[in-house]
């Protein structure tokens, strides 16, 4: 009686153990496809503010492109009126050129500077045209004055749409634990794209 009584403890103890290894390994397993489900999710989340940060500057390369197309025919036509004025032309054309020079990949704040000296000799060159009130009453500088200001607005709308999802994605990357994953893929924090100082932030104001 005693031989199956210390039968039945072995075999108890043994079932108990076998159930507990189960228990452990599926407990194992479980908090493995866990942690592969949060990486993935982690990483995919990286990915799409990366890609939006990227469309977004895109839609502000488009837009000071925009502004570099109409820039020529704006001087041609202040010219017309203002020819002695070459400080101001010379300006603008100096700074668009810069900022045109500035390639693709360079970093945001690159072309800010550039941005903001370009938006420095459009508000001067605009102020000469002050003095000239045949050339503000010009149909062609009217036309220009529209489209360069509705050009700007746009530029300020995907400017702050830019900043807004780059400082999301630079949460993302350098807080815990979202970081870890970050640092793992290669995820890098972006350049917000701010204007140099407070005076050049504000948009080229255009008046009719």
């Amino acid at each position: 009686m005693e031989t199956i009584i210390i039968g039945l403890l072995i075999v108890a103890l043994v079932a108990s153990a076998f159930f507990n290894a189960v228990t452990w390994a599926f407990n194992g397993i479980a908090i493995a496809v866990l942690l592969v489900v949060w990486v993935v999710l982690m990483y995919n989340r990286l990915v799409q503010l990366t890609n939006q940060a990227k469309e977004a500057w895109s839609d502000i390369s488009v837009q000071l492109k925009r502004r570099y197309d109409l820039i020529p025919n704006l001087v041609e036509t202040v010219k017309g009126y203002a020819a002695h004025e070459s400080s101001a032309f010379e300006s603008v054309t100096h700074a668009r050129t810069a900022a045109m020079s500035i390639g693709k990949e360079a970093p945001a704040a690159a072309h800010a500077q550039a941005e903001s000296a370009l938006s420095g000799a459009l508000k001067s060159l605009f102020a000469v045209s002050e003095a000239y009130p045949d050339l503000k009453a010009n149909q062609n500088f009217l036309q220009l004055q529209q489209e360069l200001g509705d050009t700007e607005d746009k530029i300020q709308a995907a400017r702050r749409f830019y900043n807004g999802t780059v400082m999301v994605l630079n949460t993302a990357v350098q807080t815990i634990p979202s970081n870890v994953i970050a640092g793992v893929f290669g995820f890098k924090p972006m350049d917000l794209f701010e204007l140099s100082n407070g005076a050049e932030a504000e948009p080229v104001k255009v008046s009719f």
